[in-house]
């Protein structure tokens, strides 16, 4: 099995409550570049003439935001379990 390792954080090693939640918090940020890397080429591709593949790239970017979304509630809910972890 090789190492993967995202944010100095190995696979394999024990998670914690801040490194996943810094892992969620990477993966919204990089999320959302591209977010605004689709919408950008869906304008060009529209510009240019490429209207399904247009509509479809921002498909693809509304699928993302619905991820973001999934991602916030996971990390919002590490709080909610870390709190309950705490009495």
């Amino acid at each position: 099995m090789h190492n993967i390792c995202q944010e100095g954080i190995a696979i394999t090693e024990e998670l914690s409550h801040e490194n996943l939640s810094h892992l969620i918090e990477h993966w919204i940020e990089h999320n959302e570049t591209h977010i605004q890397s689709f919408r950008e080429w869906a304008q060009k591709a529209k510009k240019d003439g490429f209207l399904d593949a247009s509509e479809d790239i921002l498909e693809a970017a509304s699928k993302i935001e619905e991820s973001n979304e999934y991602l916030h509630k996971a990390k919002e809910g590490l709080f909610h379990i870390h709190r309950e972890d705490e009495r």
